[in-house]
C-alpha cells in the first residue's frame, strides 16, 4: 500500500471519528494532513504572520476545529458573540480578572499603542463589564451585544495596568508598567467601591522594575510569579529600561523577591499547570514596539518544572510555537489544556503542546478569562464571548 492511500485511510477514519460528536454551528475542521503539502503553485503563502491561517476562508469569527479533541473543550453548542464594542479605542487590552461573586470582569486598555490614548503623561483605564448584564442581553437576541461598561476611578498609584489575577485575598491582584518616572509595582485594588488600593511591591532592592506585564500565582500558595518585559520603553512610556527582561518569583510573607527565569527577548504571560508542577511562560519577541516586528524573533510558550524546594523554574523547553502573532495572555482549564491570544484569536494546544483548535477572529487578541458564562475574550477595541463548556482553572487565593 502506497504512503498517499495510507494517508487517505488516516484521514477519512480521522474525519469520521470527528463527526460522530457534532460540530458547533458555523464551526470548521481543518484536517492538517490536507496541508501537509500545498504545492510550489499554491496561491496563500503567508508571508507575515500578521496573517491567519483560514485555508476554508469562512468569515470570522468562527471556531476551527484541527483534533476532534477540541470538541470536547467546546461542546456541541458554542458561538462566538460579541458583548462590547468601542471601534475607536482600545479598551480591552489587558490584565482580565474575574470576581465570580460579583459576576463582573476586570480589565485594562492598553498602555500606549495605537488606539490607546496613554503614554508618558497619560495613564491607561481599568474598567469592569457586568456578566450578568451580558446573560441577560444574549438571552433576548441570537445576534451580537453591546453591554456599557464601567470605568473604575483608582488613584494614582496604579499607572498604566497590565496584567492581573485573582481574586487575592478577595482584592483584584494587578501588576501595572508604570508610567514616565512612576514605578511599575504590584498592587491590590477592592473590586467594590471605593476601589482602595494597596502597593504591595514597587522595585527590586531599590531598582525600579523595567514594566511589569503579568502575574499569577503558585497553585496551594499565595507566593507571585510575574514578568517583566521592555515594552514600557518600547511603547514610549516609560524609560530605558535597566533590567534584563525576566521572570520574578516574591514571597508577600518575607517580602523577598528574586529571579527564577531569564534568557528571554520579552516575557509577557505566565500561567501554571493545576497542580503547581509546571509553570509556563510567553515570550512575544517578534513584537518589538517602536524598533519594528522581527518575524524571526520568538513568538513562544516556553515550559519549565517548578522546582519543589526553591520554586525557581527548571528543565526550560519549547511547548509550542504560535503561527499568527505571538501568544500574550495565557490560561489552562482544569484539564490541563493551554489557551493564549495570538495573531488570529485564541489558540488552544492540549497539554503536549499539539495545536487543537482556534477561536478564530483573524485580529490580534492578547487576552482571555474564564467566566460562567464561557470564556470571555479581549480583542482591543471589542470583548467576546463563547459559550463553551471547558471550565477554567481556579485562579482564587484567600
Amino acid at each position: 500500500m502506497t504512503k498517499s492511500a495510507v494517508g487517505s485511510i488516516l484521514a477519512v477514519t480521522l474525519v469520521a471519528a470527528l463527526y460522530t460528536t457534532a460540530l458547533p454551528p458555523g464551526a470548521i475542521y481543518i484536517d492538517p494532513l490536507l496541508y501537509n503539502v500545498v504545492g510550489a503553485n499554491y496561491t496563500k503563502w503567508r508571508n507575515s504572520s500578521a496573517v491567519g491561517f483560514n485555508p476554508t476562508n469562512t468569515t470570522p469569527p468562527f471556531i476551527q476545529v484541527f483534533d476532534s479533541s477540541f470538541l470536547d473543550i467546546t461542546g456541541p453548542s458554542a458561538t462566538i458573540r460579541k458583548i462590547a464594542s468601542n471601534p475607536g479605542f482600545s479598551f480591552a487590552h489587558e490584565a482580565p480578572i474575574y470576581v465570580s461573586d460579583l459576576n463582573l470582569v476586570f480589565f485594562a486598555s492598553i498602555g500606549g499603542g495605537a488606539l490607546g490614548y496613554s503614554g508618558w503623561y497619560n495613564n491607561s483605564v481599568v474598567s469592569m463589564i457586568n456578566m450578568t448584564e451580558v446573560d441577560m442581553a444574549l438571552a433576548s437576541t441570537t445576534g451580537d451585544v453591546n453591554i456599557q461598561v464601567q470605568t473604575l476611578n483608582l488613584s494614582d498609584n496604579v499607572q498604566m495596568v497590565n496584567g492581573g489575577t485573582g481574586p487575592y485575598k478577595g482584592d483584584l491582584l494587578f501588576v501595572t508598567s508604570g508610567r514616565a518616572l512612576l514605578p511599575p509595582s504590584i498592587v491590590r485594588v477592592n473590586p467594590s467601591p471605593p476601589y482602595n488600593d494597596t502597593v504591595i511591591l514597587d522595585n527590586f532592592l531599590g531598582r525600579q522594575f523595567n514594566s511589569l506585564n503579568d502575574i499569577k500565582i503558585l497553585p496551594g500558595t499565595d507566593i507571585m510569579f510575574f514578568t517583566d518585559p521592555a515594552y514600557g520603553w518600547l511603547n514610549g512610556f516609560r524609560p530605558e529600561p535597566m533590567l534584563p527582561s525576566q521572570v520574578y518569583r516574591f514571597d508577600p510573607s518575607t517580602g523577598q523577591v528574586r529571579v527564577v527565569a531569564d534568557q528571554f527577548v520579552h516575557p509577557n504571560g505566565i500561567a501554571f499547570a493545576p497542580s503547581g508542577k509546571t509553570a509556563f511562560i510567553t515570550d512575544t519577541g517578534v513584537y518589538g514596539g517602536f524598533l519594528g516586528n522581527n518575524q524571526t524573533f520568538p513568538a513562544t510558550i516556553y515550559q519549565f518544572d517548578v522546582d519543589p524546594t526553591t520554586q525557581s523554574f527548571m528543565n526550560r523547553r519549547v511547548f509550542t510555537y504560535a503561527d499568527s502573532g505571538a501568544p500574550d495572555g495565557i490560561q489552562l482549564d482544569t484539564k490541563g489544556n493551554v489557551y493564549s491570544g495570538c495573531g488570529d484569536g485564541i489558540n488552544v494546544w492540549n497539554s503536549q503542546g499539539t495545536l487543537i483548535g482556534k477561536f478564530y477572529l483573524n485580529s490580534t487578541t492578547p487576552e482571555l478569562m474564564f467566566t460562567k458564562s464561557g470564556l470571555v475574550i479581549l480583542e482591543e477595541t471589542a470583548m467576546y464571548v463563547t459559550n463553551i463548556q471547558a471550565r477554567g482553572m481556579t485562579l482564587v487565593t484567600w
